[in-house]
């Protein structure tokens, strides 16, 4: 069982920094990948980064040159360093954790965390 714990969300005007953090509990096996992903008011949920447990990373196209994944596995923990954002990033960020390769989907994450909120002001 992982569990997941999302910190660091708040309220930041656009062109600002925040980073988000998630403390993780518990192990994966084999090769593994842990993601953030965030939903907004009446949209569906979206991938925004990923972290292989190799440290190969992917990103979405809205986040490309704004925003970077890392991990500190001496400390169980995952980073998003969310830099130049832009109202359109308020969201709800999750972290997320899954056995297997690396991806952007939302259906092939089993661990979620409860989610911690970003707001963006123009």
């Amino acid at each position: 069982q992982v569990r997941l714990a999302e910190s660091g969300g708040g309220s930041v005007q656009a062109g600002g920094s925040l980073r988000l953090s998630c403390a993780a509990s518990g192990y994966l096996t084999g090769p593994s990948c842990m993601g953030w992903f965030r939903q907004a008011p009446g949209k569906e949920r979206e991938g925004v980064a990923a972290i292989g447990s190799h440290g190969a990373t992917t990103y979405a196209d809205s986040v490309k040159g704004r925003f970077t994944i890392s991990q500190d596995n001496a400390k169980n923990t995952l980073y998003l360093q969310m830099n130049s954002l832009k109202p359109e990033d308020t969201a709800m960020y999750y972290c997320a954790a899954r056995d297997g390769y690396c991806t952007l989907e939302v259906l092939r994450y089993n661990y979620w965390g409860q989610g911690t909120q970003v707001t963006v002001s123009s």
